[in-house]
């Protein structure tokens, strides 16, 4: 009975922990890169490839287009242009520009061996009437651009 109760136990917290965050007018440019980016440090908690799925919830819909399905997305970010980001161990968030429709911040993430990298970042509003309108939303990340090496 008790192993049956502790597994219900966990079965409900990781439920819990299980729920991605889904975008919404609320969330504000920078938040969106921070659910992402944590999203994407820890990328198998709760369970396989969470970080990716979070992060594609905030995939602007012009740029699910252009990198098509979750299947796909989560292929390019397993390539070496972005696999970099998955697990990585710090990263710092610099703000660049804002008008009222387009955010843009440069990324610095240290990887998981001690490497670092840059990234432009856009977050733009959906002006689309649908499911997100007037959310914030990834647009665009840039390739890579070294930084530094570890030593």
């Amino acid at each position: 009975m008790r192993f049956i109760l502790i597994s219900i136990l966990i079965l409900i917290n990781t439920s819990v922990f299980a729920k991605l965050i889904k975008p919404n007018p609320s969330i504000n440019p920078l938040t969106v890169i921070i659910i992402q980016l944590e999203a994407l440090k820890e990328n198998n908690f709760p369970y396989e490839d969470a970080g990716i799925e979070q992060t594609w919830e905030f995939a602007h819909p012009q740029n699910r287009q252009y990198t098509g399905p979750l299947s796909n997305f989560k292929l390019m970010m397993r390539s070496n242009s972005y696999s970099l980001m998955l697990n990585h161990s710090n990263h710092n968030i610099i703000f660049v520009s804002m008008d009222e429709n387009t955010a843009n911040y440069f990324i610095e993430i240290t990887d998981k061996i001690g490497n670092k990298f840059g990234f432009t970042w856009t977050v733009k509003r959906v002006l689309i009437k649908g499911e997100w309108f007037n959310c914030w939303m990834t647009s665009g990340v840039s390739s890579p651009m070294p930084l530094a090496k570890s030593a």
